[in-house]
């Protein structure tokens, strides 16, 4: 299954595809997460002894789908990770919502707090203690045959639930995210949020990079071709 889901791969880098109820790491549920399923891939299809060395540069939420740029090297992977701390390393998003959103575009910025207890984020004034700000740029680009709008998303900061938390306070929950108000779940349990393109500097040639994930179910919908 993960040698379909590959997007791209070089000496240095691999990006997948996620699929929605994959996790990126390991977490408390014990299930097996991307990165060692890869591991164990790139371990089988290479003939490699001993371990195979598989670092996770930026994570996905479990209902999401789409890009997850993986590291093959150590380097590569200090490296990305620094472009990802600076933010020079772009992403792009798609988020069905069913409420048209106030503006056609619109930068938002909010200052979100994550509580443990609950695996939520909530938005918050300036000067709540550990309030964390959160930017995002959206445009509404099409409108399904349902009334259903896919926002393009270009993600400014990565915080937790960011994109789920901030598209539900300006009134657009994405569909069948029940965490942040959608009135019902999509039937495969995931969330209608689909990283769909990356674009950075190549830590060791240091051309331009930018990856695409398809994903059919949106596509689908809004007859993109």
């Amino acid at each position: 299954m993960i040698g379909d889901q590959i997007l791209y791969e070089d000496n240095h880098l691999l990006a997948i595809n996620k699929l929605p109820g994959q996790i990126t790491q390991g977490d408390k549920t014990g299930d097996p997460s991307l990165a060692d399923l890869v591991k164990e891939f790139l371990k089988e299809r290479d003939n490699k002894p001993g371990n195979v060395f598989c670092g996770v540069i930026h994570r996905l939420d479990r209902p999401v789908s789409g890009v997850v740029l993986l590291a093959k090297t150590s380097k590569a992977l200090s490296r990305m990770v620094e472009k990802v701390r600076t933010r020079d390393f772009e992403k792009h998003y798609w988020a069905v919502v069913k409420n048209a959103p106030p503006k056609s575009a619109d930068i938002l910025e909010n200052w979100l707090i994550k509580v443990e207890e609950r695996n939520k984020s909530y938005v918050v004034s300036s000067g709540r203690p550990n309030a964390k700000l959160a930017r995002l740029e959206y445009h509404d680009i099409a409108v399904s045959d349902g009334g259903y709008h896919l926002l393009d998303i270009n993600l400014h900061t990565g915080r937790h639930h960011q994109i789920r938390c901030q598209l539900a306070n300006i009134g657009c929950p994405i569909k069948g995210d029940l965490k942040y108000g959608a009135p019902r779940s999509n039937d495969d349990g995931s969330i209608s949020l689909h990283a769909h393109e990356v674009s950075f500097e190549h830590p060791v040639t240091h051309l331009p990079i930018t990856i695409q994930a398809p994903c059919p179910s949106i596509e689908k919908m809004f007859n993109i071709q």
